[in-house]
């Protein structure tokens, strides 16, 4: 699939990955087959699938964002064990359409298992969708032209839109409840978020996808020097040399070495526990009133929309586009009211100022704080004690 609505659907790679219990995971096939797919076989087989039927998984490979389905079929093969693993998966410059192939994925991993080797339902789509990639330098290894999404238009909902099972973000507010205030604001401040599940891992992905969709804003020109919040999806012990560089990303694992590897993240989630090892941190794991009563209008205007598209009278809208322009309008408003305190003359933010924001003056005091230093906004806090920042 290609890099959003600016462009049709285009696949820059197709691979195949198998699982072999004398060699372990390995890609057995893909299209092209001059390309780069060194771990690409870790991160479309997740680690502790053998226990599971099915699963799916996004994942990110350099630039380019995959999706990859997984099927076990029983198999009487002493060679295999008894079991057949295989994940089928395709390569994009954007995770934004790839979702429109999901079915396609399931189809062909199960026919993969069947009627191992056959190919040509994969080439023949290949040939049909391909795409191109950039190499290491950024530039395309073809001359076909490459459309991107602008960077500084990511914050615009609909081109980062991503199609799931009806409900998900419905299951990921009911999932972590008044918590996912606390993800709101280390989504904010640009934290390094890993989730950790057992697999299944794609519905995991889908609350890697909703917490980048807590930290949207679309105020132009704000914090260009900000380092862009990352959807990394899957990651695995493969993946901690580059986690090892990143400053700001969201992702998800089924590793539990991770949870010891603190230099790695920030904030770390298993199952609804949101916790954080920095110090400085901590308090912003406490869920204050403003939180509550943020929390209590998202659900009300949930009731309102579930009210609506059951009398019939809206049935455009949905809850996704709800989940976002909450957030999105609560991040401008914040935003907003900094911008313009730090254009007045005495750049002076108030206990009324933070109120007026939808935050609690004393217990987001800490989070103001963070939120002025990632942003570089130059303001004077005056709620507690004075305190330049």
């Amino acid at each position: 699939p290609g890099g959003g609505p600016f462009e049709p659907s285009t696949v820059s790679k197709f691979t195949r990955i198998i699982f072999c219990f004398s060699a372990g995971n390995m890609v057995e096939w893909c299209l092209p087959q001059d390309i780069d797919l060194e771990g690409v076989e870790f991160k479309s087989m997740a680690s502790g699938s053998h226990k599971i039927q099915s699963d799916f998984i996004y994942f990110r490979k350099g630039l380019c964002f995959g999706l990859a389905c997984f099927a076990n079929m029983p198999v009487e093969s002493e060679l295999e064990r008894g079991a057949r693993m295989k994940s089928v998966g395709i390569l994009s410059p954007s995770y934004t359409l790839l979702y429109r192939y999901m079915h396609f994925l399931e189809n062909q991993v199960r026919h993969q298992l069947e009627m191992p080797g056959h190919y040509s339902h994969l080439e023949a789509f290949y040939d049909d969708k391909k795409g191109v990639l950039p190499d290491s330098k950024g530039t395309s290894t073809s001359q076909q032209p490459v459309h991107w999404l602008p960077s500084i238009h990511r914050y615009m909902y609909p081109e980062m839109k991503i199609t799931h099972p009806a409900g998900c973000m419905s299951q990921f507010i009911k999932f972590f409840g008044e918590q996912i205030l606390v993800l709101w604001k280390f989504a904010l401040l640009r934290k390094r978020i890993l989730i950790f599940s057992p697999p299944p891992v794609g519905v995991v992905c889908y609350r890697v996808y909703c917490c980048c969709c807590l930290a949207n804003v679309s105020l132009p020109g704000l914090g260009g020097t900000v380092p862009e919040s990352k959807p990394f999806f899957y990651v695995n012990v493969a993946d901690i040399e580059m986690l090892e560089t990143e400053v700001s990303y969201v992702a998800c694992t089924t590793e539990k070495i991770f949870e010891e590897k603190r230099d790695l993240y920030d904030v770390y989630v298993d199952n609804q526990n949101v916790k954080t090892h920095h110090e400085h941190l901590q308090p912003l794991l406490k869920i204050n009133s403003a939180d509550k009563e943020k929390y209590r209008r998202l659900n009300d205007q949930r009731q309102m929309l579930m009210y609506s598209q059951e009398v019939g009278e809206d049935c455009s809208s949905c809850e996704e586009d709800l989940f976002i322009l909450f957030f999105m309008e609560q991040n401008n408003r914040i935003f907003q009211t900094l911008m313009e305190v730090s254009a007045s003359q005495d750049k002076t933010l108030t206990a009324d100022h933070a109120r007026g924001m939808g935050l609690d003056p004393q217990g987001d005091r800490s989070f103001l704080m963070d939120l002025l230093e990632v942003y570089g906004i130059d303001v004077m806090l005056v709620i507690d004690n004075p305190c330049c920042t």
